[in-house]
């Protein structure tokens, strides 16, 4: 099995940020799950992201339109060669997330820092409470590629077909319907609990190691494809509302080298409340 990424350049670790704070060229975003995280102090020169409110669209409950994204990208003064270094709490779970909505609309060079939020300051590292200005720029975004989004339907396709296969980045709990979130998060969203069928349920916790940095190459591996999540069927994660599947997401797109790799974003919260849609417990 390979021994490296098979695209290390999408991570970046907090000693390579901690050299670059100072790199026009470079721009840090910062999106949490607590979005009063950012405000308690974050990494000098880093742009805080609201992840309810910069990017989700509460009234269609989707994704950001692509002149959202443009405005929000020319308020944080990127251009479209800007190096993008998202992190955050949680292991990275919405930074990851923005991660992949930056690559639905094209940006070129987008990755995460290795550990997020909580490697930073556990290594004492600067951390700032002046929210930056930049000068605005007119950025521009691509046509979107929603080849790497799933909506229902395509799901619904794919239960059952042997050359694709669903994972349930979720908790056990939740998984088998005992939960309809995350322990320490509201009980909130689907009417009912359980998971699509025949999804395998494989935590996103299992692909990092304790600081929150990504697991080895090797270790990856064997956790998916030990699971029959091999590369030559088509994946699509899914979680509760679509940011710890793109997580996972981004560990079989980029960290494996996967090439067919969708996030179904509406998750169980869409799923579990549809009319006339099968589930398992």
């Amino acid at each position: 099995m390979a021994e490296t990424y098979a695209h290390p350049e999408v991570l970046v670790e907090t000693s390579w940020v901690a050299e670059h704070l100072s790199d026009p060229s470079v721009r840090l975003i910062e999106v949490d799950v607590d979005t009063a995280a950012y405000d308690s102090g974050h990494i000098p020169g880093a742009v805080g992201w609201n992840w309810q409110t910069d990017l989700s669209d509460r009234i269609r409950r989707d994704l950001i339109p692509r002149e959202s994204l443009e405005r929000l990208l020319s308020k944080a003064g990127v251009l479209p060669e800007t190096t993008v270094i998202l992190y955050g709490d949680n292991n990275n779970w919405f930074a990851a997330w923005a991660f992949w909505q930056l690559k639905i609309y094209g940006h070129g060079d987008a990755r995460l820092m290795n550990g997020g939020r909580k490697k930073w300051v556990a290594e004492g590292r600067p951390l700032d409470t002046a929210v930056p200005s930049y000068r605005v720029t007119s950025y521009r975004a691509k046509e979107p590629d929603f080849s790497i989004r799933a909506l229902r339907d395509h799901v619904l396709a794919a239960i059952g077909r042997p050359d694709s296969v669903l994972v349930d980045v979720r908790s056990p709990k939740e998984y088998s319907g005992e939960l309809l979130a995350p322990e320490n998060l509201p009980q909130e969203g689907a009417q009912r609990g359980g998971h699509i069928p025949g999804a395998v349920n494989i935590p996103w916790s299992q692909a990092v190691n304790d600081d929150g940095t990504f697991k080895s190459p090797r270790e990856l591996a064997d956790l998916y494809q030990s699971r029959g999540v091999t590369p030559d069927k088509a994946v699509t994660a899914y979680c509760r509302i679509g940011e710890r599947s793109s997580h996972t997401w981004f560990v079989l797109r980029y960290l494996l080298g996967y090439p067919k790799v969708r996030n179904y974003d509406g998750s169980w919260t869409e799923w579990g409340s549809l009319v006339g849609v099968p589930i398992e417990k």
